[in-house]
């Protein structure tokens, strides 16, 4: 292990070599992340911050609670964690987020924004029941101020009457900038003067001892404060406002905080889908004065800017809360507009209950654009999109596509320009190749595509582009051996093609999916079939939280794989 990367380092170096070791530090998150991926601007704007923690406080036996997680890198390097960093975000490595089972010094897990200062108090809380005596911090950044759960968390500081330290690391940004009223606020905090005086009521009206503002790349004017604020959490809750600089240390990250958020270690090949939902959006927005674009956040990396830059009067960047972006969505439609809600899978999931009361329950015309679908890969957990068709699969009302390619997302795009009802288009990052072709005959709602037409016995049902690329080379490999299959894209979850499938002669249905099994296309056909005597055989990912690794690796460990779909279509065709 380096010597340096340690707890005990912090407590016993000198200030001059704690800010060597912030260096250190930082190279070391650089190169790692330049190897590995992973969330560099983020890290590299806490490094003091994280270092002075250590320095004040000892961890485990006090706690330290991350919003987002993102930026939890230096944290994993003090706690005994240095030896294995270059593993980061690779398959049977170091998870990019906190893992309460990686390590004793990460004590809860997150990874979406919102929710360190609940389980902090619910960690105080247990301390209190339980006679410790120890402290608990949430570490929370100002977009994350945004999120509705934050002032769910605050509302119940007088109520639950325990301690804790709220340290708001404001850089100004989320993914993209800050955004809303919350960051107004904050922004007033930082800029008082004694001419005039900052506002601090509306946060101690919560219950908080607020301390701000102090320079959180600064370990003169940060430790100082982080010893008074532990002193002030013997009687009470505190916040304590700082600010950093995100990517501080490399000039090239601190100017482009945006596009240095998330590395990838290497480019990937094809197209993002992302790159289309963009354009496609703007040449619908030219022709309709209806349509609208709403992000949480996320404008950049959704394909939105571009839109965002032509048509300012009809984009909406709410900050990091996708419950009111679903609700401002079903609002907008009831009046007439046309309002498309891009957003990560994952995230939509926080979604849910909006979606069925508000958007569904009114049958609003409102268009889901559902990016990352599927596997994602090295960020783990928190970040795979394979619930998405198994919630979204059982809502009245919604229509549910999966295209196969790049083309035929263009074309559900423009399909749901004139649709009257909600309308969810769900799909991963990248195009498998550069090909962006429309379909030759027009898309109907609820229609599939025969691909390939063979009257064996042997049927392949896959819905999205991985799992249609996965069956077309098995296809391929069967035809070689003597093997016929009939493959059918289904580009729908709701409606199903019900004619289509009612028609199919084949005794041995096969389903793929990137989706867990359980809800999604898989239990659909097994309603259709039941009873019909039919032997089906399904491919989808385990019914499991996946881990980080790469996407391929992911689908061989866990998901619908070509050695797997091969094996079960060798089996069914010795059968006969």
């Amino acid at each position: 292990m380096r010597s340096s990367f340690t707890e005990e380092a912090c407590k016993h170096a000198s200030l001059s070599q704690l800010k060597d070791l912030c260096e250190e530090i930082r190279a070391e998150i650089f190169r790692t992340v330049s190897v590995c991926g992973g969330h560099l601007a983020s890290n590299l704007g806490v490094v003091e911050l994280t270092v002075a923690l250590h320095r004040v406080f000892s961890f485990p036996a006090d706690k330290l609670v991350f919003d987002v997680g993102h930026q939890c890198y230096p944290h994993k390097l003090l706690t005994g964690r240095a030896d294995g960093f270059s593993t980061l975000r690779k398959f049977g490595g170091i998870s990019g987020f906190p893992k309460r089972a990686e390590s004793e010094a990460d004590c809860f897990d997150t990874g979406h924004a919102g929710t360190a200062i609940s389980a902090a108090l619910g960690i105080a809380k247990a301390r209190d029941l339980k006679g410790e005596n120890h402290s608990v911090i949430a570490l929370v950044g100002d977009g994350s101020f945004n999120n509705g759960l934050v002032y769910e968390a605050l509302n119940s500081i007088s109520i639950l009457k325990t301690n804790v330290l709220i340290i708001l690391n404001d850089n100004g940004m989320s993914i993209s900038p800050t955004v809303g009223g919350a960051h107004e606020i904050l922004g007033a905090l930082k800029e008082g003067t004694a001419d005039a005086p900052r506002d601090i009521s509306f946060l101690e009206s919560f219950g908080l001892h607020y301390m701000g503002v102090y320079n959180g790349n600064d370990l003169d004017e940060l430790l100082p404060a982080l010893e008074e604020a532990k002193e002030r959490l013997k009687t009470g809750c505190v916040l304590l406002h700082v600010t950093t600089k995100k990517g501080n240390g490399y000039a090239f990250s601190e100017n482009a905080p945006e596009a240095t958020h998330g590395i990838s270690p290497q480019k990937g090949t094809g197209t993002e889908y992302s790159r289309v939902l963009g354009e496609e959006l703007c040449a619908l927005a030219e022709r309709d004065g209806r349509i609208a674009a709403v992000t949480a956040a996320m404008t950049d990396s959704l394909g939105l800017r571009a839109f965002f830059d032509r048509f300012s009067e009809r984009a909406f960047d709410v900050g990091i809360c996708e419950e009111h972006a679903s609700v401002l969505c079903a609002a907008l439609a009831t009046q007439g507009i046309k309002p498309y809600y891009a957003v990560y899978s994952t995230f939509l999931q926080r979604s849910f209950d909006e979606i069925v009361h508000d958007v569904c329950g009114q049958d609003l015309p409102v268009t889901f654009c559902i990016d990352r679908a599927g596997v994602t890969g090295e960020d783990g957990e928190t970040h795979q999109g394979v619930f998405d068709l198994s919630y979204l699969s059982f809502i009245p009302n919604l229509t549910v596509a999966i295209p196969k390619n790049l083309g035929e997302f263009r074309a559900m795009l423009r399909l749901s320009a004139s649709f009257r009802h909600p309308f969810a288009i769900r799909y991963p990052r990248m195009g498998a190749s550069e090909e962006d072709i429309l379909p030759k005959t027009p898309l109907e709602i609820g229609k599939y595509e025969v691909l390939h037409s063979n009257t064996s016995d042997i049927a392949i049902i896959a819905a999205g582009e991985r799992c249609l690329s996965i069956a077309e080379r098995c296809v391929r490999r069967a035809e070689a051996a003597g093997i016929g299959i009939t493959l059918v894209n289904a580009r729908f979850l709701r409606p199903l093609d019900e004619r289509l499938l009612r028609s199919l002669p084949q005794k041995y249905i096969l389903s793929a999916e990137d989706n867990v099994l359980f809800g999604g296309l898989s239990s659909a056909l097994d309603r259709f079939y039941a009873g019909s005597g039919k032997q089906l055989l399904h491919f989808g990912f385990e019914e499991a939280f996946i881990p980080h690794g790469t996407v391929e690796e992911l689908f061989r460990a866990f998901g619908p794989s070509e050695e797997k779909l091969m094996a079960a279509i060798e089996e069914c065709h010795a059968r006969g």
